[in-house]
């Protein structure tokens, strides 16, 4: 009998979540640098090379690969024979150990999980609680398999009851476009069919962190439904063309995974989650013997890959006029230098109350012909100006857009994926621009960031808004002064290009 010591446990959790903050899955490095190698759309390649870059970045330096260092769900299989030495619950025992390594003083994660969801929405400051599921097995072992999962690709779930003769291939193509680039391609689509509507959605996110293996399923062939399903999708999600961060290319999957249980036989439950560039998660078992430990990986994992400013035109910000933002020409690439707000949600709320109640804004805060960087960074260590600090999705800002470029004064916004078409909208009618920075890339973007300041909401932690000031932080021209989208026209693009391949091969 195995006597497991709640030390032991608490010890894993935190080893296992510090390292997964700042390593990617060897799997994920290598299907990620395969795509990048055959990319052809430029922008695309250009997101990837930015990715890889990063998780290099992060590896040597341990920090987050991603500055939304997620809600941790530990999936926890209790061995029928193992015996606890703890006087607490396994809820409390992951969450002690989401709580040490969230704080820990060399590598701090960024807290974001709220309390009070329909409310007051206050920040629990450590992380907890996580989401644990249990199973009790055969055998003497605890065996955890934990991820951390960004609120962007979690934004992008979806989940149908579709009736038995429905096609759930056809279903899930109709899902990937409109889930959009918020959960920053290319990553994993883990797919749960079957059992009821919370046994898909849970079998699905358990997919998504499976190990990257659809070469070696083309290699051998499908022998099953599934492995046939996962196939056909795979081809069929690429063909889409929406490409690393949804600016049109060739990869928009790295893999397609595919968990199913029996159902009832009038139901057909299919849940989707994606799993995004910045994807992490780790697996231990313990025996009794003591805590887990985490090898890193081999350095020569990642391929060789540097950036070049050659192509790329150098801003400056302060010396921007509404009338220069005309000259942006759409999927341009950009280095900014100069000094600019942050905001996210709960500032832009804050924000619209002062105004609407004929109110000032803070002192600092003046937004007259500057930039917005929807941003909420990890604290900074050592001699950092600040943690990684990459886009957050600008698609959650929408409705504040026409506020924030019109009584704000805002001229131009920075973030991450698509803008809805009343954005669009508002940023044609305004003359505004909104640049996209790399989502999954938040360390090598803090590198651009030389000073940061919080000048007002500090109570909101990483939403409060800071002064940003940068130094060739590297974007992209996603939505011009016309309101034009990178978005939409990057992939229609390569949609056509791979249809017309495809006829031509055929």
């Amino acid at each position: 009998m195995a006597i497991i010591k709640a030390e032991d446990f608490i010890d894993s959790v935190t080893s296992a979540l510090q390292y997964i903050s700042h390593y990617h899955p060897p799997d994920f490095i290598r299907a990620m640098a395969a795509a990048w190698e055959r990319e052809r759309s430029p922008a695309a390649r250009d997101a990837m090379a930015q990715i890889l870059i990063n998780s290099r970045m992060c590896a040597e330096g341990l920090r987050p690969v991603c500055q939304d260092t997620g809600i941790v769900v530990a999936f926890v299989r209790v061995g029928m024979q193992v015996q606890w030495r703890s006087e607490h619950t396994l809820q409390e025992l992951v969450d002690a150990g989401v709580r040490r390594a969230w704080r820990d003083a060399d590598n701090p994660l960024r807290p974001s999980i709220v309390a009070d969801p329909a409310g007051a929405r206050r920040n629990t400051d450590d992380n907890t609680p996580a989401v644990v599921h249990v199973e009790m097995v055969p055998g003497a072992t605890v065996q955890v398999a934990l991820s951390a999962k960004g609120g962007g690709s979690e934004a992008k779930c979806r989940f149908a009851m579709l009736n038995p003769a429905d096609d759930v291939a056809a279903w899930v193509l109709a899902q990937v476009p409109e889930m959009g680039a918020g959960w920053c391609p290319p990553g994993i689509l883990g797919i749960g069919i079957g059992g009821t509507a919370e046994k898909a959605m849970l079998m699905a996110k358990a997919a998504a962190t499976e190990t990257i293996d659809i070469q070696a399923l083309q290699a051998r062939g499908a022998q099953t439904t599934a492995e046939h399903l996962r196939l056909d999708l795979y081809r069929r999600v690429n063909e889409l063309g929406i490409g690393a961060q949804g600016l049109g290319g060739l990869t928009t999957v790295l893999d397609v995974k595919i968990q199913e249980a029996p159902c009832h036989a009038a139901n057909k439950p299919v849940a989707i989650v994606p799993n995004c560039a910045a994807t992490r998660h780790a697996s231990f078992t313990l025996d009794g013997s003591g805590p887990a430990t985490f090898a890193p990986p081999n350095p020569d994992l990642w391929p060789a890959i540097t950036r070049s400013a050659a192509g790329a035109r150098r801003v400056d910000i302060n010396e921007l006029g509404k009338a220069d933002l005309a000259e942006f020409a759409l999927g341009e690439r950009l280095l900014l230098s100069g000094t600019l707000l942050t905001g996210r949600d709960a500032a832009h709320k804050r924000i619209r109350d002062l105004l609407a109640a004929g109110q000032p804004l803070p002192d600092g805060v003046d937004f007259n012909g500057r930039f917005i960087y929807y941003v909420g960074p990890v604290q900074a260590v050592r001699d950092e100006a600040v943690g990684p600090a990459g886009p957050t999705t600008a698609t959650r800002m929408d409705g504040f857009t026409d506020l924030m470029l019109g009584e704000a004064g805002v001229i131009g916004m920075i973030g991450k994926a698509e803008r809805g078409e009343a954005a669009r909208a508002a940023i044609a009618r305004h003359g505004g621009v909104y640049f996209v920075a790399v989502g999954g890339a938040a360390y090598l973007v803090s590198q651009a960031i030389r000073r940061a300041r919080v000048v007002a909401f500090a109570d909101l932690g990483m939403e409060a808004i800071h002064e940003f000031e940068i130094v060739d932080m590297p974007v992209t021209v996603a939505v011009d002064a016309r309101g034009q989208s990178v978005h939409r026209i990057g992939p229609a693009r390569w949609r056509d290009k791979l249809a017309a391949s495809s006829a031509h091969v055929e």
